[in-house]
C-alpha cells in the first residue's frame, strides 16, 4: 500500500467494512506491527516506533471506539490530551476547542460517561487536538451520528483544514467524504485499488460498485 498526504491536505481512506481501513491507521499509529514496507512521518521511518513515540512528534490518532475517559468532564479528558505546542502544527486551546465543537463548551464540567455518541466523537476529536499534532488520523468519524451532528463534524473538519491540519479520514460514508476530502484512495484486502479525487470516483460507476458498493 502506498498512501501520502501533503500538510494541510484532507484525504478520505475509503472501502468496505474490513477492507483494511482500521487495521492501516493502527499500523501507522504503531499499535499494530508493520509486517513490511515502511511508515515515514515528517521525514523520519516511524515503522518501528512505540505509540506513545509517535504521538510525542506529533501524529494524532482518533480510533472508531471514541476511548473518552467516562467519569472524567469534558475539561479534564481535554487536560489529559494536553501536549507542548510544535512548529509546523496549529496550536489549540480549550477555549478554541469550544469554539469548534460549541456542544462541549456548553458541557464542560459533564462527564464523559454523561454524553451522547455524538458529543463523545467531538470530545475525542478535541481531546486528540490537544496535543498539537500536524498530522490526525479521523477513524470512521460520522459512523452512527445523527445528520445533524454529522454535518457539524463536516464543517469541523473543514475548519481544522483552515488551521493547517493535515488529515486522514477513514470512512464509508461517500457523501461525507465528498464534503471534506482533497482526494481519496480506495482500499480492498489491505491494498490500494484506486487513488484520485471524490469527482472521478463520482464518474465512474464501476468503481463504486467493485470497491464501495454494499
Amino acid at each position: 500500500m502506498a498512501l501520502d498526504v501533503a500538510p494541510g491536505e484532507v484525504v478520505a481512506l475509503l472501502g468496505r467494512n474490513g477492507a483494511g481501513k482500521s487495521t492501516t491507521f493502527r499500523a501507522i499509529a504503531g499499535l499494530v506491527p508493520a509486517r513490511q514496507g515502511q511508515v515515514r512521518f515528517g521525514g523520519a521511518d516511524i515503522s518501528r516506533l512505540p505509540p506513545h513515540e509517535i504521538a510525542r512528534r506529533g501524529l494524532g490518532y482518533v480510533p472508531e471506539d471514541r476511548r473518552i475517559f467516562t467519569e472524567l468532564t469534558v475539561e479534564e479528558n481535554l487536560s489529559v490530551g494536553r501536549q507542548r505546542p510544535r512548529a509546523g502544527a496549529p496550536a489549540w486551546e480549550p477555549d478554541k476547542l469550544y469554539a469548534l465543537f460549541p456542544n462541549l463548551g456548553e458541557l464542560r464540567r459533564r462527564l464523559g460517561g454523561r454524553m451522547s455518541g455524538g458529543e463523545q466523537q467531538m470530545l475525542t476529536i478535541a481531546r486528540t487536538l490537544m496535543g498539537n499534532p500536524s498530522l490526525v488520523l479521523l477513524d470512521e468519524p460520522s459512523e452512527g451520528l445523527a445528520p445533524k451532528i454529522v454535518e457539524q463534524m463536516a464543517a469541523a473538519i473543514i475548519a481544522m483544514k483552515r488551521e493547517g491540519l493535515a488529515m486522514v479520514i477513514s470512512e464509508q460514508n461517500l457523501h461525507f467524504a465528498r464534503l471534506i476530502s482533497d482526494r481519496a484512495y480506495i482500499i480492498e484486502k489491505g491494498r490500494v485499488r484506486f487513488s484520485g479525487t471524490i469527482a472521478e470516483i463520482d464518474a465512474d460507476p464501476a468503481i463504486r460498485d467493485a470497491y464501495l458498493a454494499v
